[in-house]
């Protein structure tokens, strides 16, 4: 398959058209209305410094369904104990940059460039984009971001610097976005970390027609509002087996 150039004024093609690995185009832009466009799609931007702007639509994609997030006896003990604090879009700068810096200290390349960062927070403003915040007292010591839209959650990045603080904030989104009725979390490409909590491989013309059916719902746009209580999140997210089924959830 070839990979497409893209104009700052030019649609995305197909996202089925994206080549073996994943890559569907090269340019265009980072501004909000490019980026919804994209998300809309199943496409995504990934790419280093050095790169230019690369669009992505890997196949198979990464999804959690609300209902199959498996949670472990540690970590339900670990919630119980309310050690920590839970927010959501507190301190969504905090978030980003912290997602960045953990992989620029471990010496790894990050797509969550300068460029990157400043497209983020203005789909923060303008109610898209949401965080979850983990805090042990005044420190923020993991969390994620993502996009949202519709039924769909897009996720992004997390971090954690505490052992499962990522693992509680996924419990906290799981949470919330099972009390709007979203239909999943977009993790895009396969990770042990989230297999590991119950996300499956989704084969991409599916992924791409649940998205289309997602998005008939309505957007939950602006500040987002965590009050679950943790036994709220262990009873919301206790898991169960998973079979394959190729209709949406509902």
């Amino acid at each position: 398959m070839p990979v497409f150039q893209l104009s700052e004024k030019s649609i995305f093609p197909p996202a089925y058209l994206a080549r073996f690995d994943g890559l569907l185009c090269v340019g265009g832009d980072l501004s909000p209305a490019r980026l919804l466009l994209a998300y809309k799609n199943g496409i995504f931007p990934w790419f280093s410094n050095n790169e230019p702007i690369l669009w992505w639509c890997p196949d198979p994609r990464l999804v959690l369904y609300p209902e199959n997030f498996k949670i472990s006896k540690s970590l339900k003990k670990k919630i119980r104990k309310n050690y920590f604090k839970i927010t959501m879009d507190k301190a969504f700068q905090d978030i980003i940059y912290a997602c960045a810096q953990t992989r620029v200290k471990k010496n790894q390349d990050t797509w969550i460039t300068n460029n990157m960062i400043k497209a983020y927070i203005k789909l923060y403003k303008k109610g898209y984009a949401h965080s979850v915040e983990i805090w042990e007292h005044k420190e923020l010591i993991g969390g994620l971001y993502g996009i949202s839209l519709g039924g769909c959650f897009f996720g992004e990045s997390m971090f954690s610097k505490v052992s499962d603080a990522s693992k509680i904030a996924i419990a906290a989104l799981n949470t919330h976005i099972k009390k709007l009725k979203f239909d999943f979390i977009d993790c895009q490409i396969p990770t042990n970390h989230m297999l590991s909590l119950g996300a499956v491989k989704v084969p991409r013309n599916i992924f791409l027609d649940q998205i289309k059916l997602s998005l008939k719902k309505k957007n939950h746009k602006g500040i987002w509002e965590f009050s679950g209580f943790e036994d709220k999140i262990i009873n919301d997210n206790c898991g169960v087996d998973y079979k394959f089924n190729s209709n949406i959830r509902q």
